[in-house]
């Protein structure tokens, strides 16, 4: 199901966020994170206490989060994005191979 506006309320994101800073700071700590869409990107900065000017948000960014941490960002991949093409199968797998390329280069 599709939520209101697309997208969760306020609410919702601020309780999620408290889970994904438990995930993200417990170890083994992730050497990446796939943000898909700019509120899990958002989110993903405010749960490490990250401002969100110094890491835009966009599709394929690539985010150097101190020595041992990369946030990768892609649009979300919700069925509205997918049927209007904002998002594409192609430009998804774009995203994870600039992501797995990247890592293994460090």
């Amino acid at each position: 199901c599709v939520p209101p506006q697309n997208k969760p309320t306020g609410a919702e994101i601020a309780t999620c966020r408290r889970f994904l800073q438990t995930e993200i700071l417990a170890p083994p700590r992730p050497r990446a994170i796939l943000a898909l869409g700019r509120i899990a990107h958002d989110s993903t900065l405010r749960a490490l206490g990250l401002r969100l000017a110094a890491y835009p948000f966009g599709h394929g960014a690539m985010h150097e989060i101190g020595p041992d941490l990369v946030l990768a960002s892609s649009y979300h991949c919700s069925r509205y994005n997918m049927n209007t093409g904002r998002l594409t199968e192609t430009m998804l797998d774009h995203v994870l191979l600039a992501l797995r390329r990247h890592l293994d280069a460090r």
